[in-house]
């Protein structure tokens, strides 16, 4: 793959312009500011992404050897004027977006992601637990920023609940990620939860987050947001999250770690599915 891209993560960028493209289904409609809203996440995601690799090189070295700037494929000057190029260009299309709609939250919440996007890179990653608050905090926000780009008060309303729900998920797979992540943080001097204060802790909080957000998952039938589709296709969800929470409750090794994250994702697509197809 080029490393241009790769440095990118299609995979999780796409994920988040997903939220965007769930929230116009939602919606059951299609303009420009969608449209911009789409991109506008697809380049601050990216810079996000790209930012914290420049950030991480060196942990990187240990921990992801195989990645565009550690391997040597990409300069670490080169990406972060990378990272500055796809923040700009994400700023101009959130500024679009407010143009367009003649209301400016949408580009404040562009330039609060741009700032917290960088603090994070450079000083919140490895914090404890703020950093993985941060992760999941900009994970949701994705779906707002969807709801605000509409620019419709119930579909706002929506895309918030959805935004807590990716926050809650999103911030359990991120600890579980640290998990997975402790050698070549211990060898960088890093200060993640599960250093300070144990795997086995950090496993717990993880677990408990699980269990909050499959607990919170059907309000949203009853609440008449989604259909009983939601609720069939939820199920398989809830029951994919639940197992990656044991997984890491019994066992806190890497494998088991790296295991308990990518089940933790896929149950996170299956929920953003079930999102689409309820809606109708």
């Amino acid at each position: 793959m080029n490393p241009y891209i790769e440095i990118l993560r299609p995979g999780n960028v796409i994920m988040a312009v997903i939220a965007i493209v769930l929230v116009a289904i939602i919606d059951h409609s299609i303009s420009i500011p969608i449209i911009l809203a789409m991109l506008t996440v697809f380049f601050e995601i990216s810079a996000g992404n790209v930012i914290n690799d420049y950030f991480d090189y060196k942990i990187d070295l240990i921990n992801k050897p195989h990645r565009p700037i550690p391997s040597g494929r990409i300069s670490p000057k080169t990406g972060r004027n990378y990272a500055y190029i796809l923040f700009f260009l994400g700023t101009v299309c959130g500024f679009l977006i407010s143009y367009i709609n003649k209301d400016w939250t949408a580009f404040i919440i562009v330039l609060i992601a741009d700032i917290i996007l960088y603090i994070y890179a450079r000083d919140l990653k490895s914090t404890p637990l703020i950093g993985n608050l941060t992760v999941g905090f900009m994970t949701g926000l994705c779906f707002a920023f969807g709801g605000y780009a509409i620019n419709n008060p119930q579909i706002i309303a929506t895309s918030w609940f959805l935004g807590f729900f990716a926050f809650i998920m999103t911030t359990a797979r991120e600890i579980t990620k640290d998990i997975e992540d402790m050698e070549g943080d211990k060898a960088e001097g890093a200060r993640t939860f599960p250093i300070l204060y144990g795997a086995k802790l950090s496993a717990a909080i993880a677990f408990a987050l699980i269990i909050i957000d499959c607990a919170l998952c059907p309000l949203l039938y009853f609440q008449h947001v989604f259909s009983i589709v939601y609720l069939a296709i939820m199920v398989v969800a809830v029951i994919i999250f639940l197992y990656s929470g044991l997984l890491i409750l019994r066992n806190q090794d890497e494998k088991t770690a790296a295991k308990a994250s990518k089940f933790l994702k896929i149950g996170i697509l299956i929920a953003f599915i079930a999102f689409a197809l309820g809606s109708f």
